[in-house]
């Protein structure tokens, strides 16, 4: 582990979004203010099919058609919604569907996702309607229950963490320059959106995220705990929701950890982006935001992507 010496800033933060359904269209935000879980309102809902387990992506690439938007207000600090606040869903032949911000009186027992099961709160029978006929099976959309559940990070990585409906992590955040990088080995450029990252920053040298252990984004410290595995969701166009052979291929020779990692356990994985989590979240107190244009210090990294986290 190195320490990094006085800390300069190395990068920018160059967008900022937030996924509200997961698996569905991002929104890209300047400013979005910090839970204990993640960034607000960020997989905060999930798709499940008739047994509660979690549709995504994975299995129904069309949620990728998803619209999503919430009112600009709703991603200043401290804001809370009114009774005419919703989250707005639009997708190919559908009818908009307006979802009320305020919690819903309903429980949906039964709801797993990956390592997670518990309740959720249901939000009723015109979503569960309007997923159930785009998806063209039946579905309920539900949220996260922050009063009753808790889903844990994995402890051997960032133990006393936790997230919503991410796939493991509250945070991830992707490089411009990784991104550059690669496209320079495609043939056809791919957008960011493809990664679905929760923070792009610019400045840096390519995978230089990689390494970072510890960063500062203004005054809010993060931890790098884990590179981030990808799936097969990249290799699914969001404007289309029709899968190709990359950027998977292309990542698995410059991206493998037989070639990252190759003294480490191989897992047949690739990675492209870095799991965070907030080590200096401060519960009660105003300045919990990241805003695009914030500076990154980085305080802590390795020497190397064979001796990162993944």
């Amino acid at each position: 582990m190195e320490k990094a010496g006085a800390a300069e800033a190395i990068a920018k933060v160059s967008s900022i979004f937030i996924y509200p359904v997961k698996s569905c269209r991002g929104i890209s935000v300047s400013q979005a203010p910090l839970t204990p879980t993640g960034f607000r309102w960020d997989r905060q809902w999930l798709v499940v099919n008739s047994k509660g387990r979690a549709y995504t992506q994975r299995v129904e690439p069309k949620l990728a058609l998803v619209e999503v938007e919430l009112p600009n207000e709703a991603f200043v600090e401290g804001w809370e919604p009114t009774k005419s606040s919703y989250l707005v869903l639009k997708a190919p032949g559908m009818d908009v569907l307006k979802v009320s911000l305020s919690a819903p009186r309903e429980i949906a027992d039964g709801v797993s996702m990956w390592e997670w099961s518990g309740s959720a709160l249901d939000e009723g029978n015109a979503a569960s309607k309007w997923f159930s006929d785009y998806i063209g099976k039946p579905s309920r959309l539900v949220r996260f229950n922050t009063v009753s559940e808790t889903r844990p990070v994995e402890p051997e990585y960032a133990p006393g963490y936790k997230t919503m409906f991410s796939d493991m992590y509250p945070y991830m955040l992707i490089s411009q320059g990784s991104m550059d990088a690669l496209n320079q080995l495609l043939m056809e450029p791919i957008p960011i959106n493809r990664f679905r990252p929760n923070i792009l920053v610019d400045g840096c040298e390519p995978f230089s995220e990689d390494l970072w252990t510890e960063i500062k984004i203004d005054k809010l410290t993060f931890l790098g705990v884990k590179l981030c595995s990808r799936c097969k969701v990249p290799t699914i166009n969001q404007d289309t929701g029709i899968a190709g052979p990359e950027p998977n291929n292309t990542l698995k020779k410059i991206r493998s950890d037989t070639v990252l990692r190759p003294t480490r356990k191989q897992q047949g994985k690739v990675y492209f982006g870095q799991n965070l989590v907030c080590k200096s979240f401060l519960t009660g107190q105003k300045g919990n935001v990241v805003t695009v244009g914030d500076l990154v210090y980085v305080l802590n990294k390795v020497s190397s992507t064979d001796e990162a986290a993944a």
